[in-house]
């Protein structure tokens, strides 16, 4: 296991938290937090990106193969990030059962792959999946502290993030999950770890459903009262000639 390469992730991303602090010292610590999981978004998608369709193999032909230089390279990194802010979290109470259960389950997979030198290529699949709607969810929660949540820039980014979500981390994501379930060189444990994770993306994609039922609901009412509104104004204008 690369600890080394864990340990100075882990460095990196805390060393990072601090000068966000210090750039942004008006802002609180969780504005800062958010900006290194967006900016860890943001490199983790490029870097899996990278890893699976360009240096290769994927994982829907390679499940359970040994782990590539660069696929241990982007676990770490990975893993550095998940300690940084598991810890964060913990101490500041931000987070709630279903996250910190995230974040546990992503370090002891990533952990694993590590360790046993195996299932790098899903492993890093399953964090592209993950990430790739990240930068949006705190995009979209940077938009809600500066007060330009309620505009079309939210409500598009609200868009994306729920397309793909359920087009990337479900639909893509049952397929993977396919394969690594049939792959003869996946291992029993990753395989448990792997229903495990696709379980939470579900728990996950039930909340969004009824965050985009909740949201489109409201905007449904908010559009009929401003048209009652319109049509009053109308009317008074019209009766407002007659006389």
């Amino acid at each position: 296991m690369p600890v080394l390469e864990v340990f100075c992730s882990l460095i990196g991303w805390f060393c990072l938290y601090l000068l966000f602090c210090y750039t942004f010292a008006q802002r609180g610590a969780e504005w800062n937090c958010r900006l290194v999981t967006f900016s860890h978004g943001v490199v983790i998608v490029l870097l899996t990106a990278y890893v699976l369709f360009i240096d290769g193999p994927l994982p829907f032909t390679h499940a359970g193969a040994e782990n590539s230089e660069l696929q241990t390279f982007s676990l770490a990194v990975c893993l550095g990030y998940f300690f940084f802010d598991m810890c964060w979290c913990v101490f500041y109470h931000t987070e709630g059962p279903l996250m910190l259960a995230h974040h546990a389950g992503s370090i002891v997979g990533i952990l694993l792959s590590l360790i046993m030198g195996v299932s790098g290529v899903e492993t890093c699949g399953v964090i592209l999946g993950s990430e790739i709607t990240n930068p949006l969810l705190q995009t979209r929660w940077f938009l809600r502290q500066l007060g330009l949540y309620d505009s079309l820039l939210g409500d598009t980014v609200d868009v994306l993030f729920i397309v793909l979500f359920a087009t990337v981390r479900i639909g893509v994501g049952t397929v993977m999950f396919y394969c690594e379930l049939t792959s003869p060189r996946t291992t029993l444990i990753m395989k448990l770890g792997g229903v495990a994770m696709y379980a939470l993306a579900w728990v996950f994609m039930v909340d969004i459903a009824r965050f985009c039922c909740k949201k489109s609901r409201a905007k449904y009412k908010k559009w009929q009262e401003n048209h009652k509104l319109r049509e009053a104004q109308r009317l008074n204008g019209l009766s407002g000639k007659c006389e």
